[in-house]
This record gives C-alpha cells, sequence and structure tokens, in this order.
C-alpha cells in the first residue's frame, strides 16, 4: 500500500481481489477492469506486454448535489453531470426485458427514482440498472446490446 493510501485511511488492498480481477481480463479479453470496495477504488489494466498493473486510490467522497450549483456540461462530456447515471459494472446493456418488448425508457420520458432504466448482463446475470432520482431522461448515451465498460455514462436524468 502506498504511503498516500495509508495517510488517507485507505483499506488494505486485498491481493486476491487483484488477482480474480486479472484472471477476469485474461478470461474476457478486456483491456482493464476498474471495482469500488469499501471506500477504495482498484484498477486493473492489461499492459501491451500482457502484464498485470494494480492501482488503488481512495474513492472519491460524492458532494452533495443540493450544494452545487449544477454546471452545463459540454456536448459529450456527461461524466461530471449531477444527472448522469454510471454503469456499475463491465457488461452489455438491454433497454428492454425482451427482444420484442418496448424500451424501458426514452429521450423525454419521466421516470421515478428507483424505475428501472437498462439491464446490464454481467456473467450470465441480468442486473437492472434504476434510476437514482425522479427526472425527465434528458439523454440516453447506450443503445441495445452494446457492449458497456464500469463508470461509462449510460442516461443522463435533469
Amino acid at each position: 500500500m502506498s504511503d498516500s493510501n495509508k495517510k488517507n485511511g485507505a483499506g488494505k488492498v486485498d491481493q486476491d481481489l487483484i488477482r480474480d480481477l486479472a484472471n477476469l481480463l485474461s478470461e474476457t479479453n478486456l483491456s482493464e477492469i476498474e471495482v469500488e470496495q469499501n471506500g477504495l477504488r482498484l484498477r486493473v489494466a492489461r499492459q501491451a506486454g500482457g502484464a498485470f498493473v494494480a492501482a488503488a486510490a481512495p474513492a472519491p467522497v460524492a458532494a452533495s448535489t443540493a450544494a452545487l450549483a449544477p454546471a452545463a456540461p459540454a456536448e459529450g462530456d456527461y461524466a461530471n453531470h449531477p444527472g448522469a447515471v454510471i454503469s456499475p459494472m463491465v457488461g452489455t446493456i438491454y433497454t428492454s426485458s425482451e427482444p420484442d418488448a418496448p424500451a424501458f425508457i426514452r429521450e423525454g420520458d419521466q421516470v421515478t427514482e428507483g424505475q428501472t432504466l437498462l439491464i446490464v448482463e454481467a456473467m450470465k446475470t441480468m442486473n437492472n440498472i434504476p434510476a437514482p432520482k425522479a427526472g425527465r431522461v434528458a439523454k440516453i448515451l447506450v443503445s441495445n446490446e452494446q457492449p458497456i465498460e464500469f463508470g461509462e455514462v449510460l442516461v443522463i436524468i435533469e
């Protein structure tokens, strides 16, 4: 663990977790994977030679959006948008519950907190992505059956 992690009070890095993530990279042919666990964010990436690099850092503390005036993001820069719905995992996006079913949401729809927005299939498991707050779907940034990465912005809710 680096001195900066010790100073920040970060927990001990789980070596088994790093090994498991490195194995997952090999099995899935991904170039990198990032997870957050117990306030510690861990990123494992494959270098050109096939070696693995692990970087650990304390997870950032989320600021209260009530205390911040939302700044309009530049076109295409949605990562810092206060209404960004972020993918919690690597997987494949599904916009509806079945191939012939209508999409869960469309741009302009009003959604309620907890309403299913999308499904992410990860390791043969379907994971509902719920709306973190009520609002209007301003932008859908993914399409059906699109592969997505951890931390990727999926939807903007205003």
